[in-house]
């Protein structure tokens, strides 16, 4: 496996103010444990608030959890980050859903794809030039676009950008949170057609954070739904025909899914619940139709299945929800 993490956890908050109010305590992320072969597009799909962002952000390195261990190559990803952040920086990279707040407005495309090869992958002057040229027709834009500003770019060209950034540090694992959401449809088919293809020629790992359902199962190989932390994983083909998870089959009721079966199976009702303040039993209680008195009061733990599918739910073995 090229990363994992094993009961990840991560909370914010529960300090208290200057005044000595006490902050309410949020759980973003809640016992996470995911394994990703090298060369595979893990999906991380959800509602805003679901968790989803603030995993992808620890298992690239930016944001550190407050319990559980995450492993690159078997190594702690904490200690590598310690020991020589750099090198760290060059294996995994990030790619922002909005890419003009992530780029220097004051530097050049040119520049700012140089400082990647200068400052990660210490490259000397002499071969930085052709190394940015090459990176700008990877994605499919001009060269002579080196010496513009992020600001003269459409939404499309500045995530390009990104992507090559991320390409310049010649990084393994490309950990992308929402790239296509912000774009018209036609720019996102674009975007996600170039993804793949890089991925291809250089046997890439992405791990993809998304709401939509239809973009990650067109590429993703696995997928992991989140709900107030963690809810559901499984192979694509297996979490899109056979969903375990109630909540998982609301989300594939709630939009046309190539592949899951029509008709509303589960009804959704209310709101998502306040992460400073979540239900003492399972976090989908409240919304969710099969609940009884024990989803009320005990927590559901992450099973293992046979056919690779992980699903926090009591009532898995006893529900139909295909």
């Amino acid at each position: 496996m090229i990363l994992e993490c094993k009961n990840l956890y991560q909370s914010f908050g529960g300090q208290r103010s200057l005044l000595g109010k006490a902050r309410p305590r949020i759980q973003a992320v809640s016992d996470v444990s995911l394994a990703i072969e090298a060369g595979t597009t893990l999906g991380i799909v959800g509602e805003s608030g679901c968790g989803k962002s603030t995993l992808g952000r620890m298992l690239v390195g930016l944001d550190q959890p407050t319990a559980g261990e995450i492993l690159f190559r078997g190594q702690p990803l904490s200690e590598l980050l310690r020991k020589n952040p750099a090198r760290l920086r060059r294996q995994i990279q990030f790619v922002f859903q909005d890419p003009l707040s992530s780029l220097n407005p004051r530097k050049t495309v040119g520049e700012i794809l140089e400082a990647s090869l200068k400052l990660l992958l210490n490259m000397p002057k002499g071969e930085r030039e052709a190394r940015i040229k090459e990176l700008m027709t990877l994605v499919n834009l001009r060269p002579e676009f080196l010496d513009r500003y992020p600001h003269e770019f459409s939404g499309g060209q500045s995530q390009r950008i990104g992507i090559a950034r991320a390409l310049a540090a010649e990084a393994e694992v490309i950990v992308l949170d929402e790239p296509v959401s912000a774009l018209d449809v036609s720019v996102q088919a674009q975007i996600l057609n170039l993804l793949r293809h890089l991925k291809q020629k250089f046997n890439l790992t992405y791990i993809f954070i998304s709401h939509d359902l239809a973009v990650v199962e067109n590429l993703c190989d696995v997928v992991a739904v989140m709900y107030l932390g963690r809810v559901e994983y499984a192979p694509r083909n297996e979490l899109f025909s056979r969903p375990r998870h109630p909540y998982t089959r609301v989300l594939l009721d709630s939009v046309p899914v190539k592949g899951s079966k029509a008709g509303a199976h589960v009804s959704l009702k209310g709101e998502l619940p306040n992460p400073a303040d979540p239900p003492p039993g399972c976090a989908f209680e409240p919304r969710c139709r099969f609940a009884e008195a024990r989803c009320r009061q005990s927590r559901p733990l992450l099973h293992s299945l046979d056919d690779g599918h992980k699903v926090a739910c009591l009532r898995m073995d006893e529900i139909d929800l295909n």
